[in-house]
C-alpha cells in the first residue's frame, strides 16, 4: 500500500473483493466435487478479464462448472456445441431480411452474452474458430461490415479433449495466445469421487444443477468491483523482476523453439496478482507466480521437434526453466 493511499478506502474494497470471493468459491463447491484448484482458477481468469481453455477428459464437470459460475454470478450465459459443419454466422450472428418490414434484421449470435461455454472447441474448422477471434481480443464482432460491441464482462470459457485427436482441428496459435488460462482438469481424487458416488445414489445427478442449488452471490456491479480492486494488489520489485525473468527465459531455452511473447509476460503478471485475491491478500508471493506459470505460459510456447522426439513435456521444460531462476525472497 502507498503512503499517500487511503487505507480505509483500500482495506474496505478489498475486504469486500475477499468475501465476495469466498462466498462465489463456496457456492461452486455445492456442486463442483473435488476440483477446488480448476475452480480457483476460473475465479481468477474472470477477475484478470481473461478467457479461459480448460482441457480435461470427458466426464470431470468442465460444463457443469461453467454452468454453476453463471448461476452463482446471476449473469447471461450461453453453450455452443462445436462441429465440423458449424459456420462463422452461428457464433457471431447474421442479418436476416424481414418480408413484411422489408428490412434486415440482426439474429444475434451466442457471442452476445456474458459467459459462453465453447464446448469441444477443436471440433469446428479454422474459419469458424477465428470468428471468436475478434470477440475474444477486442469484445467486438463484425456483422456484415458493422461492429458491434459486446458485454463488456464477456468471457470465454472453452472446453477441448486432450485424447481424442479424430476429427479435430488445432487452435491456431493466434487464438491459443488469446486464451489467459489453459486450465488442465484431472481426475478427481477418491475421496472427492466417492463423494459424488454417494450423491447419484442419494438422486443428486452429478451433471445436473438441481432449481435453488446455486445461490447468486454477485451482480454485475460486483464483479465490476472485483476487478477494480485488482490494482490494489501489491508486487515488490523484485517480484515483477521475476515474472519478467521467467518469460524471457522460454525465449532462449534449448528445448524451446517458439517461446512466450510480451503478452504472456502481462498475463503471468495480471493473474499472480488475481491468485493473491482469491487466498485473501493485497500482495503478491512468489508461490502466486509459480503457481500459475504452467496455465500461463504452457500454451504460450512451442517445444523444438527434436526435444519432443526425445519425450519433453511442456510441463518438465517450464519445471526446468523454474528450478534455474532464483526466487526473490
Amino acid at each position: 500500500m502507498t503512503l499517500d493511499s487511503d487505507p480505509t478506502t483500500e482495506a474496505g474494497t478489498l475486504d469486500d473483493t475477499a468475501s465476495r470471493i469466498k462466498q462465489l468459491q463456496q457456492e461452486l463447491r455445492k456442486v463442483v466435487i473435488g476440483q477446488d484448484a480448476v475452480l480457483d482458477q476460473m475465479i481468477i481468469a474472470l477477475l484478470s478479464s481473461g478467457h479461459a481453455l480448460l482441457e480435461g477428459v470427458p466426464g470431470t464437470a468442465k460444463t457443469l462448472a461453467v454452468r454453476a459460475m453463471a448461476l452463482a454470478l446471476s449473469c447471461d450465459a450461453k453453450r455452443v456445441q462445436f462441429t465440423p459443419d458449424l459456420m462463422p454466422s452461428d457464433i457471431v450472428g447474421t442479418n436476416v431480411f424481414n418480408l413484411q418490414a422489408n428490412t434486415f434484421d440482426l439474429h444475434r449470435g451466442p457471442v452476445f452474452t456474458d459467459l459462453l461455454l465453447a464446448d469441444e472447441i477443436n471440433r469446428a474448422p479454422a474459419k469458424t474458430q477465428s470468428a471468436l477471434l475478434e470477440a475474444m481480443a477486442e469484445r467486438r464482432c463484425t456483422i456484415d461490415g458493422v461492429t458491434h460491441q459486446l458485454s463488456p464482462f464477456f468471457t470465454v470459457f472453452a472446453t477441448q479433449n486432450p485424447i481424442e485427436y479424430e476429427g479435430t482441428y488445432p487452435l491456431p496459435e493466434a487464438q491459443q495466445d488469446r486464451f489467459l488460462l489453459k486450465i488442465r482438469i484431472d481426475y478427481p481424487a477418491e475421496v472427492a469421487e466417492r463423494e459424488l458416488l454417494e450423491a447419484f445414489h442419494r438422486g443428486d445427478p452429478p451433471d445436473a444443477l438441481q432449481p435453488g442449488t446455486i445461490e447468486s452471490v454477485c451482480d454485475a456491479d460486483d464483479l465490476a468491483a472485483m476487478r477494480q480492486s485488482m490494482t490494489q494488489v501489491q508486487i515488490e520489485p523484485a517480484i515483477m523482476d521475476y515474472v519478467l525473468k521467467l518469460c524471457r527465459a522460454t525465449r532462449n531455452h534449448e528445448a524451446i523453439l517458439v517461446g512466450a511473447g510480451p503478452r504472456g509476460s502481462i498475463a503471468l503478471l495480471t493473474v499472480a496478482k488475481a491468485r493473491a485475491l482469491v487466498a485473501g491478500r493485497d500482495y503478491v508471493t512468489p508461490d502466486d507466480v509459480v503457481e500459475m506459470v504452467e496455465p500461463v505460459l504452457g500454451h504460450r510456447i512451442t517445444l523444438t521437434a527434436e526435444s519432443e522426439i526425445g519425450g519433453a513435456s511442456v510441463r518438465e521444460v517450464l519445471r526446468d526453466l523454474l528450478d534455474a531462476q532464483e526466487v526473490p525472497r
